[in-house]
């Protein structure tokens, strides 16, 4: 496995084990994995190396950004993701969050039908998306975060990560 992998699973278990116990990812966790991921690639491929690196960077903040904007995760979550950016590059930091995505929907019906609670949150989104398009604001949206299924993002970013991992040394 490549060494840039091994340094990024290293960055994911301790993002799992901090967010598990108290819900949030560090700074001193998602900094140090952004920079020593942009100086491991620098150090061993030079200016494409960096390039390669910020991509990563940029590719993983930008899009964890949008999904924090619309409340579906958390800050940490978006540095995190900028720093397996540093670690992966844009390619495989896209792949790894594509997956993670579905298992984040896999975990929350699985919550879902363990509560019981499926249609009513079912006609509560179809509710809210109706009113975006009749109102043409996302405030109905706003407005349903207060009852909005939370659980921690790393629960679906370590099978994620893993299932991304598998693809890449697989193909």
């Amino acid at each position: 496995m490549d060494i840039s992998l091994w340094g990024c699973t290293l960055v994911v278990i301790a993002a799992f084990v901090t967010d598990i116990r108290t819900m949030k990812i560090p700074n001193e966790l998602t900094l140090s994995a952004m920079l020593s991921g942009v100086l491991f690639h620098s150090l061993t491929g030079g200016l494409q190396g960096l390039a390669f690196s910020g991509k990563g960077v940029a590719a993983g903040f930008a899009l964890l950004l949008v999904m924090h904007v619309i409340g579906a995760v958390g800050a940490g979550d978006v540095k995190l993701f900028g720093g397996i950016g540093a670690w992966l590059g844009a390619l495989l930091t896209l792949q790894c969050l594509l997956y993670s995505v579905l298992c984040a929907g896999f975990i929350g019906v699985l919550i879902l039908l363990w509560r019981r609670e499926t249609l009513k949150r079912l006609r509560s989104i179809i509710s809210s998306f109706a009113g975006v398009f009749i109102l043409k604001s996302l405030r109905p949206i706003k407005a349903g975060q207060e009852q909005q299924l939370r659980f921690p993002f790393m629960l679906a970013v370590v099978p994620g990560y893993a299932f991304a991992c598998m693809y890449t040394l697989l193909w």
